[in-house]
């Protein structure tokens, strides 16, 4: 396994793979978008452009937020890199995560990483946390939200709350630094230089809670534009539910991104508060705005990569 790991990050390497990934990328996450044009144009029907467009600005500021927690994470671990090269390494490969299989955005990000010196596993295993941090967080609303859910949902998604003991366990940088220290083991690869630390793990909790609170805002004001209630509770229930949302999809890995998993939890979390219609059209809409906007932060991000690469040559 570490041997065909090994051998995928160095394709990556190649420059006609790395253009090849992102053509496919790009090109897969374009497709979500305009494989539903249908839909999305009969969910646009009365929607207040000022919402739409003020969604769109939080989808981009929830992603900015992720890359603002892997970034100290990182730099927790051994590699402060300046912001421009932030941007570029995290958007770009984040989206790898149109692609099935659910390793590309981590095997990019690496391969672009070592690109400003960061060791391979120093990037792998920062994805990795950043990706344990985000379930901790996300589980820990959707336990919050819980209560305030319909029956259905909590009869169907109740045992993300079980998980969150066993993630938080995972956290505490005593297990955390050993769990990573015997995956490298035995992946056969040299230990961590810096070990994560308590700062670096409450920083990146920090960030990523911002995180899916404007995470939470993008959902409700597209959910207060289809016909929901303006309001404290919504908002909050718009927070929990997208947290709980990406949460489930992850931990259900069959498919890319969390596809249609995470529509479905959703949808079920607004189901009381909108119709079934409505509830449909904000789900579908979150989707594509969010789409949009890692579209928008990785085409930012390689049109970067090719402006440094200019000023080289």
């Amino acid at each position: 396994m570490s041997s065909l790991i090994g051998k995928t990050m160095g394709a990556l390497h190649s420059t006609p793979v790395r253009v090849g990934f992102l053509v496919i990328v790009v090109a897969l996450a374009v497709y979500a978008v305009v494989s539903q044009w249908d839909d999305i144009v009969d969910a646009l029907a009365g929607m207040s452009p000022l919402l739409l467009l003020g969604s769109l600005l939080a989808a981009v500021v929830y992603v900015l937020l992720t890359m603002l927690a892997w970034r100290v994470l990182l730099a927790d671990m051994g590699t402060t890199l300046p912001p421009s090269a932030a941007f570029r390494v995290f958007f770009v490969s984040q989206l790898g995560k149109y692609m099935p299989g659910g390793v590309w955005n981590i095997l990019a990000a690496a391969e672009l990483g070592a690109d400003h010196d960061i060791p391979r596993r120093r990037s792998v295993s920062v994805m990795a946390v950043t990706v344990i941090v985000s379930i901790v967080t996300g589980a820990a609303l959707a336990v919050v939200t819980m209560p305030f859910a319909s029956e259905r949902l909590r009869d169907s998604y109740g045992w993300v709350s079980w998980t969150l003991p066993v993630f938080i366990i995972m956290l505490l940088p005593p297990v955390l630094n050993r769990l990573l220290a015997l995956v490298l083991r035995l992946a056969g690869r040299p230990p961590l230089e810096h070990p994560v630390s308590w700062s670096g793990i409450g920083a990146c909790t920090a960030w990523t809670l911002v995180a899916w609170a404007v995470a939470g805002v993008q959902v409700w004001l597209l959910a207060v534009g289809i016909g929901m209630t303006g309001s404290a509770t919504t908002l909050a229930l718009c927070i929990g539910g997208y947290a709980m949302a990406w949460t489930v999809g992850f931990l259900i890995v069959f498919v890319p991104a969390g596809a249609g998993v995470r529509e479905g939890v959703l949808g079920l979390v607004l189901a009381g508060s909108l119709t079934a219609g409505g509830a449909v059209a904000v789900v579908l809409l979150s989707r594509v705005v969010l789409t949009v906007a890692d579209l928008v932060m990785g085409g930012a991000g390689v049109l970067s990569v090719r402006r440094g690469r200019a000023r080289t040559e």
